[in-house]
């Protein structure tokens, strides 16, 4: 716990703008290790319609392991999400290191027969067989964030738009650019981890949409998701840029990377939109005090609505609000734009 507090410590010196040493920004993330708020659960209090107990469903569960913020919220929030259901008994397996180790502990899981599989998958291309497996053997997935190519692989997957995070983020910067009179920006781009296709998406999304305004990217860096390598990879790109007019960074948890390199280097003639919308960044945009002053979501809120879908599978209902007696095949989820002037309305949904 001690070192939880120091580390949250730490992250509001740096959102509050004060010039934090690198060193001791390297093990932070930008999320409360906390229960999450109950805006990111399906409140289950008025057990009515879905919501009712019903038939008994066994959710097994497994994630990558919580090397950032976010992922630690999605494994949070899933369950969080399933406590809340007194007809939901929750299996969570160790994912591993990587896609391998997932996959064997998946295998085992197979053999303890849950009703549900909800997986966030290392990677979507290399889990693709174990959901091809599953859902032979009749154990229907439920595929979270990081898609399988091969739609036989899941009953239904939910994710967020990367394209989409792409895009809103550089509608932000093209409106920004047009009030302050800039015609030729120049731009800079902190990606994710470039061999998953969720990091290729937001990257296409971003470029696409300046490319229609006239504007491009003028240098793009690809990050880890995580503190180090944004700040690494921040440098360098300041480096490389030694004048900006805007920055796109994927994710906010590699975001705190990126301001300490960015207080670092004595910068602040840009502007900076951040990716995620975790509660730090929330409130640093809300202080409005650095660089930071838009982020885009791709809230991990997602894992409690893949565990009520995969309720309503194991119990063969539908969406109450839909026609359609089954659960969707497929859920993107909008991507939207958190500023100064809404961040309010936002800060319940931060992780």
């Amino acid at each position: 716990m001690e070192k939880i507090n120091s580390d949250l410590s730490r992250r509001r010196l740096l959102f509050g703008g004060a010039a934090v040493g690198a060193g001791a920004l390297l093990t932070a993330c930008t999320s409360n290790e906390a229960a999450p708020t109950p805006a990111q659960t399906k409140d289950t209090g008025n057990a009515e319609g879905n919501a009712a107990p019903g038939q008994k469903v066994v959710i097994g569960f497994s994630a990558p392991a919580a090397d950032h913020g976010w992922i630690a919220a999605i494994t949070n929030n899933a369950k969080a999400q399933a406590q809340a259901y007194s007809d939901v008994e929750f299996k969570s397996v160790e994912a591993g290191a990587d896609a391998a180790a997932q996959r064997a502990a998946l295998s085992t899981l197979i053999g303890q027969k849950p009703t549900v599989i909800v997986l966030l998958p290392h990677d979507g291309k290399e889990l693709n067989s174990f959901g091809l497996e599953a859902m032979a053997a009749g154990i229907p997935v439920v595929n979270l964030d990081r898609a399988f190519p091969d739609a036989r692989a899941y009953r239904t997957q939910i994710k967020g738009d990367n394209y989409g995070m792409g895009v809103a983020a550089a509608d932000y910067i093209i409106t920004q650019m047009k009030v302050k009179g800039v015609t030729a920006p120049i731009i800079g781009e902190i990606a994710g981890m470039d061999e998953l296709e969720l990091t290729q998406e937001r990257s296409k999304g971003f470029s696409d949409t300046l490319a229609a305004a006239g504007f491009k990217v003028a240098n793009r860096r690809a990050a880890r998701f995580t503190v180090d390598s944004g700040q690494q990879e921040a440098a360098q790109l300041l480096q490389a840029l030694p004048k900006m007019d805007a920055l796109w960074n994927h994710d906010d948890d590699q975001g705190v990377g990126v301001l300490a390199a960015i207080n670092q280097a004595g910068r602040s003639e840009f502007i900076m939109v951040g990716g995620a919308g975790s509660k730090q960044a929330i409130e640093t945009i809300q202080a409005d005090n650095t660089v930071l002053k838009a982020t885009v979501t791709y809230s991990p809120s997602m894992a409690s609505s893949a565990i009520s879908l995969a309720r309503l599978i194991g119990q063969n209902k539908g969406m109450s609000d839909l026609v359609e007696l089954q659960v969707p095949k497929d859920i993107v989820l909008a991507s939207e734009t958190i500023t100064k002037g809404n961040a309010s309305s936002y800060a319940k949904l931060g992780f």
